[in-house]
């Protein structure tokens, strides 16, 4: 059987990710960044595709169990086996200059053979390198790409089928180390890690980032998993975060909606301020804000939605056929051909996300202030046009009535911003005219008298589980009848099993795409925060509980579920997913809100 998305655990270093399956193989790994080739790309395809197997001789299966070490990053994977047991320790140690893959075989009951496959397969799967033995080490090279791979005990290593494999017996107390290491292939081997004092030294260093987190409300190691999962989607030189760090997972299985996640979107900036601040790492935040102002600088009607981990503006995207897709699911893509739409929302969110880094005490930046005063001229005049909408929608810009209200959000912050620093300069009364004129078109074209809630955009009759943001941006209180009408009506509308689904995919040709979806488990916690803001509090925990339930077993959220086959979907593990999770758990639990 394929294996499932949820089979799957993250280990990474900050700059890049890989994904550790049940059967302790690496399936998924992109060096030397989140967004560079994959040279392990069995997640998408298959074996020949590039992977790295190590599990006991003979497991077919998947290990017995498996579990992070407390407070970090660090995967734990043990077998059972009838000659003994074993544990293999997986991690991607904070890098000095290269990449390192480490993994630890450590026995713990009587002897056990373990056997390796290491099948390198760089370009996402499509170039075979050439591989040779140097000082004892296995190198393999194809263009710009160099990897070494170097055992600490001792192991039998040999090549067949144009991978490397290996067999060696652990005893109780006996440990082997691996160590795969990423440099450009026309430099000189980087220097040598001791694996077993990486493996200390990032236990002890992830140990200390999460003693700072001052959540100690309900369902703590909850929230700090995902606290510690944003941290391991963040690209440490730039403070930009990832959306996910895997390209084409699907929101169908068999289906065509696979996109490219390894980007950083300015959407998820407001929420994810808020995760960090509410939790106690201001620093993150504050690198988020430095990433941020420069990837927006420039003209702002050439801000875009999202941008590469530095900042990159260019995403071009593409199919690769070689790819078979994961458990069937075609087109693989790299790349996203979105960055190129209009997406009115993104400027209230870049206010809103300056906004709440004033409120927390985050030191004024001249430049900053200039640019949101740039991007709210650009807005007096191009906001009555149509966009593409907060989800990237590929059938034909609409006025989409979440949008117009992040143009209210805009305009609000802006003018608030004046009320509280006079020192500020800025056209007051323009904004002003211009939140008051927003406000009264989305009333008056985003509003169904008749069933009493806002719509997906003017005129139409679908429904979008964003508008459950419009009490928790401030544009209309929680307890406006209109409000609490938009609230009953997404959850009739959008509910499947209890969970909300983003919009209509039946009998709608708003996405511009065949087939269907799952639940977007974001819009199920943004649901929870709106039950939670009009009184409705024991519901709202109940559906939290629900949300954490979906969670695999080490804590990790995808993008979307299937209630009906109960299969995780799309890019995994999902920023976004983690990001509901922290603000709702603040929401519902601790002393402050976030977000």
């Amino acid at each position: 059987m394929h294996p499932r998305i949820e089979d799957y655990a993250l280990i990474g270093d900050e700059q890049t990710a890989a994904l550790v399956g049940r059967d302790g193989s690496v399936d998924w790994l992109c060096l030397p960044r989140f967004d560079s080739a994959a040279c392990f790309a069995r997640l998408l395809g298959s074996e020949e595709n590039g992977h790295w197997r190590l599990a006991p001789d003979g497991a077919e299966g998947p290990c017995t169990r498996r579990a992070y070490r407390p407070g970090t990053l660090v995967l734990d994977t043990e077998w059972e086996t009838p000659q003994g047991a074993v544990r293999v320790t997986d991690l991607m140690p904070q890098r000095d200059r290269a990449p390192d893959l480490v993994r630890v075989v450590e026995g713990l009951r009587g002897t056990v053979t373990m056997r390796g496959t290491l099948r390198l397969r760089f370009d996402y799967g499509s170039i075979v390198p050439w591989v040779r033995r140097s000082d004892g080490h296995r190198v393999a090279v194809a263009g710009p790409d160099s990897v070494w791979l170097r055992s600490v005990g001792a192991v039998h290593t040999w090549g067949e089928d144009k991978s490397t494999h290996s067999e060696f017996t652990v005893r109780e107390g006996e440990r082997v180390a691996f160590v795969l290491t990423w440099h450009p292939s026309h430099e000189p081997r980087p220097p040598l890690i001791d694996p077993f004092a990486a493996l200390e030294s990032s236990v002890a260093d992830w140990r200390a980032w999460s003693s700072r987190c001052r959540y100690d409300g309900p369902y703590r190691d909850e929230v700090l998993r995902s606290l510690i999962t944003l941290k391991a989607l963040t690209y440490a030189p730039t403070g930009g975060i990832v959306a996910a760090p895997t390209t084409s997972l699907p929101e169908e299985i068999g289906g065509v909606r696979n996109w490219d996640y390894r980007y950083c979107w300015l959407r998820d900036s407001t929420l994810t301020l808020g995760a960090l601040l509410a939790a106690g790492y201001r620093e993150e935040a504050e690198a988020w804000r430095e990433w941020l102002l420069r990837a927006v600088a420039g003209d702002p009607a050439d801000l875009q939605i999202m941008y590469g981990v530095a900042g990159e503006r260019r995403l071009p995207e593409m199919e690769l056929p070689w790819l078979a897709g994961f458990d069937d699911s075609r087109p693989v893509r790299i790349g996203n051909a979105a960055v190129k739409q209009v997406q009115l929302d993104v400027y209230g969110e870049v206010m809103d996300t300056l906004s709440l880094a004033r409120s927390a005490g985050m030191p004024l930046l001249p430049e900053a202030w200039e640019i949101q005063r740039a991007l709210l001229d650009f807005l007096c005049r191009a906001w009555r046009e149509p966009d593409e909408g907060l989800w990237e929608v590929r059938g034909g810009r609409r006025h989409f009535v979440h949008s117009k209200v992040m143009v209210w959000v805009a305009a609000d912050r802006a003018v608030r911003a004046l009320e509280r620093h006079p020192e500020l300069e800025g056209d007051r009364e323009a904004w002003e005219a211009l939140r008051d004129e927003v406000h009264r078109e989305v009333c008056e074209r985003g509003y169904d008298p008749e069933r009493n809630t806002f719509t997906q955009s003017y005129g139409s009759r679908e429904l979008d589980a964003a508008l459950l943001l419009i009490p928790r941006v401030g544009f209309l209180p929680p307890d406006d009848p209109r409000v609490l009408g938009t609230i009953e009506a997404v959850r009739a509308e959008l509910s499947h099993d209890g969970f909300l689904r983003r919009y209509s995919t039946d009998r709608t040709t708003v996405d511009g795409l065949p087939g269907d979806e799952g639940t977007f488990l974001v819009c199920s916690f943004w649901l929870a925060d709106a039950l939670h803001m009009t009184g409705r509090t024991d519901e709202a925990r109940k559906l939290f509980e629900r949300l954490l339930d979906l969670a695999n077993d080490v804590g990790l959220l995808s993008e979307e579920y299937d209630p009906a086959t109960g299969r995780r979907l799309g890019n995994f593990p999902q920023a976004f997913s983690h990001i509901g999770l922290v603000n709702t758990a603040f929401a519902l639990f601790g002393e402050e809100r976030a977000g």
